[in-house]
């Protein structure tokens, strides 16, 4: 189905992997970390392991997409988080 919305994007001279995938991607990216972050109380960590988050063209709509959160691209960081996550029980 998204393959024939893509084609008719294509069709009308706009980009349709743009307007359909990752629109799409975005989408499903905001409401999966929308799930596991419910409030201002909540604490945790989404890791998004791909680097084309950073890298490809689309990438920045699918960073616009997610709430406000903090964010690092330094491994380091993110286990540092992790671990003081863990302690907090």
């Amino acid at each position: 189905m998204r393959s024939a919305r893509s084609d008719a994007v294509a069709r009308a001279g706009g980009n349709g992997f743009m307007s359909v995938s990752a629109t799409h991607a975005a989408l499903l990216l905001a409401q999966g970390a929308g799930r596991l972050v419910r409030s201002s109380q909540d604490r945790g960590v989404v890791a998004v392991l791909d680097p084309r988050l950073a890298t490809a063209r689309y990438g920045e709509s699918l960073q616009r997409s997610m709430p406000p959160f903090w964010r690092t691209t330094d491994r380091d960081v993110a286990v540092s988080a992790l671990r003081r996550l863990a302690g907090s029980d």
